[in-house]
């Protein structure tokens, strides 16, 4: 069976859309699943070393988003850039043969490379503007599913809140089925 890990996702919305494909799905996360399912509770590091098909990440973007320009010359003088960008490479360096890297626009095209792939929520059946960068090992880039004229912007409206970050930070259900259709149809 093949064996998917979903890094640093707490949501479990791709998680489960492996799982219902009947892949051997597991998602990590430092916080709770909202999904009851596969979740390890913890730090993904120590499971990077064992043997998975597929690894999905979303390495944390707190600190390499081009949203949070503003506090860059702060954070990579205190570390937290260089912190994040080391953890972001970590995935590149895997002994693993298929391999997305997901985040929004920001630093790692400089650090690292330019993404494989830019999609949208709007190219999946969600009416969202949301520019998410994919950076992928061995996987075909993702075929829009459902494009939507109707196009809005309501993550980059949320309004200060404890939550804001887990809500512009959920991968969209229609991504997440497309990953499961699309790269569940790979020769494994």
């Amino acid at each position: 069976m093949v064996k998917v890990l979903v890094a640093c996702e707490f949501s479990g919305i791709v998680r489960e859309a492996f799982a219902r494909r009947g892949f051997n799905a597991w998602s990590c996360d430092l916080l709770p699943t909202e999904i009851p399912g596969n979740h390890i509770q913890g730090d993904v590091i120590p499971l990077l070393d064992e043997r998975w098909d597929l690894i999905i990440a979303h390495p944390p973007c707190t600190h390499l988003s081009c949203s949070g320009a503003r506090y860059f010359t702060q954070k990579r003088a205190d570390g937290r850039q260089q912190e994040g960008v080391y953890f972001f490479l970590l995935f590149t360096q895997l002994n693993c043969p298929h391999i997305c890297i997901e985040n929004p626009i920001g630093v790692m095209s400089t650090f690292y490379r330019k993404p494989d792939q830019i999609i949208h929520p709007w190219q999946f059946g969600h009416e969202e503007e949301k520019s998410t960068c994919l950076w992928l090992k061995g996987l075909p880039q993702l075929i829009p599913t459902q494009i939507m004229e109707k196009r809005v912007n309501r993550l980059h409206a949320l309004g200060p809140s404890p939550n804001r970050w887990k809500e512009r930070s959920r991968t969209y259900q229609g991504i997440a089925d497309a990953m499961a259709a699309q790269w569940g149809e790979l020769k494994w």
